[in-house]
């Protein structure tokens, strides 16, 4: 189940550092602000910081900091896959691990990660995240692996006990 996982992350930074260089070179040269649709924008953002720009900084060990952090965690998952080898799980640290690396290359190459995708959150009754704070790919992916580890957690976890 780790060479799976292993695998899988290594297919999705290179998604993620593809679809960023292709905005960084091809897209948003010069950057802009380009309209999709009066919902969605592509614009070019370096996040210094972890989700939502918290804790984002101009610090010169900041970015290593966060890097350093950021491996520990996918250290941990892989570990913890090889207590836990299960289809689900190896998706989800793959997924996971994944996202994280592309996020760290960023860190270490750029002055922050790179984030493109804006969305204009218009109805929701507060106007604290709108725009939404840009994201990327490697955010989703990380997203996409949270929800398969938390379906598993709560729907394909607990069955295996009551065998």
């Amino acid at each position: 189940m780790i060479l799976r996982a292993l695998i899988l992350a290594l297919i999705i930074v290179g998604l993620d550092q593809a679809s960023k260089w292709f905005i960084l070179l091809e897209v948003m040269n010069p950057p802009r602000v380009i309209e999709v649709t009066e919902f969605f924008n592509l614009v070019l953002t370096y996040n210094t910081g972890v989700s939502f720009g918290l804790f984002g900084s101009d610090s010169e060990w900041r970015p290593f900091l966060l890097a350093g952090v950021a491996f520990v965690i996918v250290i941990g998952l892989f570990v913890w896959l090889s207590k836990e080898p299960t289809k689900m799980i190896a998706v989800s640290v793959g997924l996971i691990s994944g996202g994280a690396i592309g996020n760290v290359i960023d860190r270490l190459v750029h002055v922050g990660v790179v984030d493109f995708l804006s969305f204009s959150i218009s109805w929701l009754p507060w106007q604290m995240f709108n725009p939404w704070p840009a994201f990327n790919l490697a955010d989703s992916i990380i997203f996409v692996g949270v929800l398969v580890l938390l379906y598993d957690g709560l729907f394909l976890t607990s069955s295996k006990g009551n065998k």
